[in-house]
């Protein structure tokens, strides 16, 4: 009886945990440093927000440096204030020089660099969202927006991979090369507001879905475990 009932415990614990892993790994997986806009047009203007996770449980985000390119430069590059961080636009001169409506544009913007005051960094309960209008964006494939991440303990996360399988993926907006995939993006939305987001997100809402989900399987197999153990009483 007491080795029956263990091997059935064992054989419900195994099989929670397993499924608990197969629910925890794609939320650690798209814990991604995105874009709200994907794709957008030759000469466009679009307000890209920068949606920014922590994926430390010790460390908190102090800042973030956005690469912007610089063979196929943005004319035009302006921030939207977020409260507690400042931003800073790094330029550049350009070997070319470029043409726009107002005339030749000899330096452009390299990097936009967000910095939090202190009491404002993100937390793991936290992510943020960082809007920059960009214009006119270049007639080009795709643009790539690398990020450097960097934690109050020192750690610097380059999110500058670009290959499908990349561990740190870049941000990628598309101009005439058609997305590789909706999962380096969230929904487009050029008039989303600026702000710092707290724990009732989305990706929370994913975490409670999936705890709820483990909580059943475990509350399933203790079930199992008392109905079978009970069955073998009453026959005994």
């Amino acid at each position: 009886m007491k080795n029956t009932r263990t091997r059935i415990l064992t054989a419900a614990t195994t099989v929670v945990a397993g499924t608990a892993l197969a629910l925890a790994l794609p939320l650690s997986a798209s814990a991604h440093v995105t874009i709200n806009t994907t794709q957008a047009d030759p000469g466009s203007y679009p307000l890209v927000n920068f949606q920014v996770p922590t994926e430390s449980a010790t460390a908190t985000t102090t800042a973030i440096d956005i690469t912007l390119p610089e063979k196929t430069p943005f004319g035009s590059v302006s921030t939207v204030p977020v409260p507690g961080w400042t931003a800073q636009l790094v330029t550049e001169p350009l070997k070319t020089p470029i043409k726009t409506d107002d005339g030749s544009v000899t330096e452009a913007v390299t990097h936009v660099i967000w910095t939090a005051a202190p009491g404002h960094e993100l937390t793991a309960a936290q992510y943020g969202v960082f809007p920059v209008l960009l214009g006119g964006v270049p007639n080009t494939g795709k643009v790539v927006l690398a990020v450097a991440q960097s934690y109050s303990d020192g750690t610097v996360v380059n999110w500058n991979g670009t290959k499908p399988d990349s561990e740190f993926p870049a941000p990628v907006l598309y101009v005439n090369d058609k997305p590789a995939g909706e999962h380096h993006g969230a929904a487009d939305d050029d008039h989303a507001t600026a702000t710092v987001v707290d724990d009732k997100t989305p990706a929370s809402d994913d975490v409670l879905a999936r705890v709820l989900g483990i909580t059943g399987l475990v509350v399933g197999a203790v079930a199992v475990v008392i109905a079978v153990t009970s069955r073998r009483r009453v026959q005994g």
